[in-house]
């Protein structure tokens, strides 16, 4: 019984929001942004860490003590 009460609700809830009028159009202004690119010559460097026990990595894969198992 509680199943079909349940299954009417649905039923009843999924057909009152397919009835609902939704003719509300909202405009949206279009914005224009300018954007300035300088051509200056930057050179960046990218370093690639060749090695395993490189710092970067060591960071990265820490371990907590809560990450270890405990013997009983």
């Amino acid at each position: 019984m509680k199943a079909i009460i349940t299954l009417i609700f649905v039923l009843f809830i999924g057909v009152a929001a397919q009835a609902q009028d939704a003719k509300n159009e909202t405009k949206v202004d279009a914005v224009t942004v300018t954007v300035e690119v300088s051509e200056a010559n930057e050179t960046s460097v990218a370093r690639l860490y060749k090695f395993k026990n490189s710092s970067v990595k060591k960071a990265l894969s820490f371990t907590t003590k809560a990450n270890k198992t405990k013997l009983a």
